[in-house]
């Protein structure tokens, strides 16, 4: 069922205020960082998959919804996926998140998960939800048309008009072309760590952060799926506080979760693998080239070469919005070289690849 519309603007656009409120918007973007994982080390966790998996399977027809007016593909052997979180309070999300199964949903996370040609390399772009864009007119994905909105919240696409209009809005914004479509959800999230055995990760220093429910010493801790859903919503527990220190966070994270992935050995373990792969088709959504067991695991199966060192990880170039310092903007002109590096399977230059509003959270985390 498609989303409820919403439109966000700037003064209006902020959820209600509270606790269960905040913390559900929290485990959308730790759900969003397993997902990226998945995609870019897919390979390991898909490889060994039985025809029942199918069935669990949730797929969008994104290119018959959006026609033919897109960017066009390169052709070079490289691919986009696009990866959101879905904040559904449906099912075990309520329990997660809190509040109440209104029918509505978010993308409160989103990565461009970008494959360069050969294989062995990704770079995964963060696009902040609280970035203000114009969202062009759109086919929603259970049917109807969206007007154009100016000056609106990022996540307020998927709300309005759901997978498709989440696509449209990023190809408007970046003139990439998205090859595939991932979505996923935070108790998919949790169920996901718990599978891979926990992931090991190291604090330089103490964390404690009421909102999120977690206390860290220093040091190093292997989290399961619960503890690192609380690592990951961490907000006020390390850095300025800012979403953009917690982006940084989440960075961190996924690259020892990938990590994780590559060392647990799951080749060697078809109970395990099966395990992990039932656990992650129940979790995902996906366009309808992925749709299936075949196609997901041809796609993931690919990327098995790329390790933490080939996973580029940085975030959409913004500054904080001056009528707004809850809002940013994109930095046009540094958000134009992110955007075509990627056009042209290139690195991203050094003088674009992090925000200037970035907050400081780097350093606090990482993989042992």
């Amino acid at each position: 069922m498609e989303p409820m519309s919403a439109e966000n603007t700037r003064r209006t656009d902020r959820p209600p205020a509270g606790d269960g409120r905040r913390r559900w918007r929290r485990g959308v973007r730790a759900a969003a960082w397993t997902a990226a994982a998945v995609v870019v080390l897919g390979g390991a966790g898909l490889g060994y998959v039985y025809a029942t998996l199918n069935g669990n399977l949730r797929s969008v027809d994104i290119d018959r919804i959006l026609g033919s007016d897109r960017p066009e593909k390169t052709g070079d052997g490289s691919e986009n996926v696009l990866v959101l979180g879905s904040d559904t309070r449906s099912g075990g999300n309520r329990e997660l998140g809190g509040g109440t199964d209104d029918g509505t949903a978010r993308s409160d996370t989103a990565m461009i998960v970008h494959v360069h040609e050969g294989r062995d390399e990704a770079t995964v772009v963060s696009v902040p939800r609280d970035t203000l864009v114009d969202r062009p007119a759109c086919t929603g994905t259970g049917g109807g048309t969206h007007p154009a909105a100016h000056g609106v919240m990022f996540n307020s696409a998927y709300t309005t008009g759901g997978a498709a209009c989440a696509v449209k809005t990023v190809e408007a914004m970046t003139g990439l072309r998205m090859d595939h479509y991932l979505e996923i959800d935070f108790s998919g999230f949790r169920e996901l760590v718990d599978e891979l055995g926990g992931v090991e990760i190291t604090t330089t220093e103490d964390i404690d952060d009421p909102d999120s429910h977690l206390e860290l010493a220093a040091g190093t801790h292997r989290l399961d799926g619960a503890r690192a859903l609380g690592l990951v919503r961490t907000r006020h527990g390390v850095g300025d506080g800012s979403d953009l220190g917690r982006i940084r966070l989440q960075q961190a994270f996924v690259r020892a979760l990938v990590r994780q992935v590559g060392d647990i050995g799951l080749l060697t373990d078809p109970r395990k693998l099966y395990d992990v792969a039932e656990t992650a088709t129940r979790a995902l959504t996906t366009d309808s080239g992925l749709g299936s067991v075949n196609s997901l695991t041809a796609f993931a199966g690919g990327l098995r070469d790329i390790g933490p060192a080939g996973l580029h990880l940085v975030t959409m170039p913004v500054r904080y919005d001056p009528a707004d310092p809850n809002r940013v903007v994109p930095e046009t002109e540094k958000a134009r070289l992110v955007w075509d590096a990627l056009r042209n399977d290139e690195p991203v230059p050094e003088a674009a690849a992090g925000p200037a509003a970035a907050g400081r959270a780097e350093g606090v985390v990482s993989a042992p």
